[in-house]
Formats: C-alpha cells, structure tokens, sequence
C-alpha cells in the first residue's frame, strides 16, 4: 500500500494479523477487485484522481476523413483484460502489466514516445490512469470493514 493509505494500514495491519494467510488474500482480492472497478469507471469518465478531465487528443489533420477517433482514449486499457488484480497475503496491487504497461506509464508521468516505429517522438500530456481518490479510499475502508465484521474481530 502506499503512502495514501498509512492510516489505512495502521488501522486493519492488527485486524489483519489475526486472520490466517488464506483469509487475508480472500480480502486482499476483495479490495483489489473493488479499486479496479472504481478504476475503471474513473477512466471511463475521462477524469484524473483529482477530478480534472484529461488533457483532449492533439488534433493532427483538421481536414481528415470525418469520424476518424471513434472511441474514446483507453477504452480497451480500463477492461479486466489489461488493468489486472493481483493479491497475496501481505498485499492488493491493481495494475497493468508488459507492453500496455509501457503505454500506460507514458500517459500517467507524461513522457515522450513514438506513436510507430519511424515516426517522430511525441511528448504526451500527463493523463492520470491510476491513483486514488477519497471516494476509493472509502471503499477501501469499506470492504476491509464488511469482511472483518464478517469474521467479528
């Protein structure tokens, strides 16, 4: 977890700690399952954690075919296919992994890449895909909170 959820951490790491290895991960995987969902659903909206709308395409060709961006940016990044859970006893990490990893660090700092091989490099604007926001961290809280009453600690 990171430095967001210390409180978070220092509030379940004893409630936690009483649970066996094996429990621990069924939570872990419940609260991973929960940001993804939150995670996607935040890029579907096309904002940033903070609440701003990502930065709009750059428009190349004002006088290009009609109708040429048909879908909007990262609507195949946000599916469970690309944004992966993964969960294990001490923790729950939502991310990408391989290539799309690559694209995604590209837009989340804001770094400069190449659209295609031979083309020249673009300077992408920063477009946060994960972090988290106080509604998260809510749900976060939440689904600790619903397992732990589950096994009353």
């Amino acid at each position: 977890m990171s430095d967001e959820f210390s409180d978070v951490q220092a509030w379940a790491s004893a409630l936690l700690a009483q649970l066996r290895p094996a429990e621990r991960r069924r939570v872990n995987r419940a609260v991973a399952v929960e940001l993804r969902r939150s995670e996607s659903q935040r890029i579907a909206s096309q904002q940033n954690p903070d609440g701003t709308p990502y930065a709009p395409r750059a428009k190349k060709n004002l006088r290009g075919k009609a109708g040429a961006i048909r879908r909007r940016m990262f609507s195949k990044m946000r599916t469970a296919r690309y944004l992966r859970v993964q969960a294990t006893d001490t923790e729950a990490i939502v991310g990408y992994t391989g290539a799309i990893a690559r694209l995604a660090l590209v837009h989340q700092e804001g770094r400069t890449d190449r659209p295609a091989p031979g083309q020249k490099p673009v300077r992408y604007p920063r477009r946060k895909l994960l972090g988290f926001t106080q509604q998260e961290r809510e749900t976060v809280l939440d689904t600790l909170a619903r397992h732990l009453a589950g096994h009353r600690l």
